[in-house]
């Protein structure tokens, strides 16, 4: 069965890769051709030479950056499939397609959204290349804690339903996400390399741009394998004789 599900996983993170690939081709590809714009105006207003290209704009925007979002969205379907196939079961009785929907959402705010708040993603020509190694691992950092504290706050959950009710545990431990999330953004240091002459309208796009490529990625994958995943319960049901309760 895992290893059904693992394949489904990566079928709609394929799937999610595709329409991720389309909105940032459209949408996302116009913004780094204008970062990248005005960086070698920068550089040649400071008489400095430009870089040596290493790999063409035309194949970085093409089939780079098709390939990364491919092989990431297989990676990340896979990934879920897996935390899908232990979490099924343990998560009361919410059936495949709300269960998958609900992890996907978790998945979006812990794993991009909450990291994303205290380290936003920047085009290119902002941030000092010797810092990039600090910076990315301050981003990973934030994703691990995001990852522990969200995982806290649902053993904090299970703790307090049985005293206070699903809804009222539920309310108590998303309070203390945010709360501790919190806390511990405002202790992380703050890391601003933005040059003062970037167009603020371009570094808004660009971030914009860039929540909407996780978004249509973790809404897809969630849609995609719960409508698979639903399907593939449901045939194993029937040839075990048994009929599953259909959720409307």
């Amino acid at each position: 069965m895992v290893g059904k599900l693992l394949m489904r996983g990566m079928l709609a993170g394929i799937a999610a890769g595709l329409l991720t690939f389309g909105f940032a081709k459209i949408a996302g590809e116009p913004q780094v051709d204008r970062a990248i714009s005005f960086e070698q105006k920068a550089d040649a207003a400071k008489g400095e030479p430009p870089e040596p290209e290493l790999v063409s704009r035309a194949t970085q925007s093409g089939y780079g950056l098709f390939t990364g979002v491919m092989v990431y969205g297989a990676s990340v379907g896979g990934l879920f499939a897996l935390v899908f196939a232990f979490a099924h079961g343990r998560a009361g009785r919410l059936p495949a397609r709300a269960l998958s929907a609900w992890l996907a959402l978790a998945a979006f705010v812990a794993i991009y959204l909450v990291p994303d708040i205290k380290y936003p993603a920047n085009p290119p020509s902002v941030g000092d290349p010797e810092t990039i190694g600090y910076r990315t691992g301050l981003f990973f950092l934030m994703i691990a804690i995001s990852l522990a504290v969200s995982v806290f706050s649902l053993k904090v959950r299970a703790a307090l339903a049985p005293k206070l009710g699903g809804w009222n545990a539920s309310i108590a431990a998303l309070a203390l996400f945010v709360v501790v999330i919190g806390a511990i953004q405002l202790a992380l240091p703050a890391i601003d390399e933005v040059p003062a002459a970037f167009p603020a309208v371009l570094l808004w796009k660009f971030r914009a741009v860039s929540i909407g490529m996780q978004a249509i990625l973790w809404t897809t994958i969630g849609l995609a394998f719960g409508a698979m995943a639903e399907r593939l319960f449901d045939t194993r049901a029937r040839a075990g004789g048994v009929r599953r309760p259909r959720v409307a």
